[in-house]
């Protein structure tokens, strides 16, 4: 036997092996334990969002018994329509704060979205010298929390003028990177260059092309940030850097209502319930490109 028979004996002995290797899948049992413990999880989620929705339908008597109990017994919708007097003894009508927030929210939204996404196109597609060296840049500002910028960013407003005005709700956001990275990573796994080579061919610019090519091929990553940067912007209080009462926010709003003690944490809770539809809705829509956007993130580097 030749060395070439000996070799090819090997594999075909190796080949066997495999095949004759038994393969192991879940029982019925293990399918719905991991069933079971996914439900188990997703409940244990969602207990904040139940003791806020029960809490918001607690007569006074179940908000002062102590210990506190998890649900209510004995609901009552006294809590929401009790809201319209609350409002009335506000300096600002309550329009006035729905109007903020509702304009501020989207506007900056978008204009965000636009903006990282520009940026994200521009490191990923782009040839001018120094891109990798930004998108590093914007990987180590994700490490840093919004609480260590605050002084800083108050410093940089206060000096520019821009304490207690609507830049207070729109320029923060602008600077975060978490648009840019998970755009850039999506660009580079599913923007082809062949696509963009033929568009430029066609004649179209580069706003052209990223309008009319990029913009619906990554679909998914501007529903996610849809999602997360209505939510942060429409929670958000900006506070010490606001004071004139015409340009506050709802979120400020239920601040001024918790201040006036357990006696009135029902109808602070009923506005948060009110607030929290808006996101909610906004989640319903995007939802399902959030998994697709975040497993994308680690395609390439």
């Amino acid at each position: 036997m030749n060395i070439f028979e000996r070799i090819k004996r090997y594999f075909q002995d190796k080949r066997g092996k495999k095949s004759a290797v038994k393969r192991y899948t879940r029982s019925t049992a293990g399918n719905i334990t991991l069933v079971l413990f996914l439900v188990l999880g997703g409940l244990f989620s969602m207990l904040p969002l139940i003791y806020c929705v029960s809490t918001s339908f607690k007569p006074l008597d179940e908000l002062l018994i102590f210990p506190p109990r998890f649900l209510v017994h004995r609901p009552t919708i006294g809590n929401y329509t009790i809201l319209p007097d609350l409002m009335a003894s506000l300096k600002v009508p309550l329009s006035r704060y729905v109007f903020n927030s509702v304009v501020i929210s989207f506007f900056t939204t978008f204009i965000y979205i636009y903006v990282a996404l520009m940026a994200a196109y521009s490191i990923s597609k782009g040839t001018f010298k120094g891109r990798n060296a930004i998108f590093w840049t914007v990987q180590f500002a994700l490490m840093f929390n919004a609480y260590t910028l605050a002084v800083p960013q108050y410093l940089i407003f206060s000096k520019l003028g821009l304490i207690d005005t609507y830049w207070i709700y729109i320029l923060p956001p602008m600077a975060s990177t978490m648009g840019v990275f998970l755009g850039k990573q999506y660009i580079e796994g599913y923007v082809p260059d062949a696509l963009l080579e033929a568009a430029k061919i066609d004649g179209a610019n580069q706003f052209k092309v990223f309008w009319s090519i990029v913009m619906p091929t990554i679909k998914p990553i501007w529903l996610t940030l849809l999602l997360f940067t209505f939510r942060d912007i429409w929670s958000a209080v900006p506070s010490g850097k606001i004071f004139s009462e015409q340009l506050k926010i709802l979120p400020q709003v239920v601040t001024q209502i918790t201040a006036g003690g357990v006696a009135r944490s029902g109808s602070a809770m009923a506005v948060t319930v009110i607030m929290m539809i808006p996101p909610i809705l906004v989640f319903l829509v995007s939802q399902s490109s959030v998994a697709e956007s975040m497993s994308s993130a680690g395609i390439k580097e």
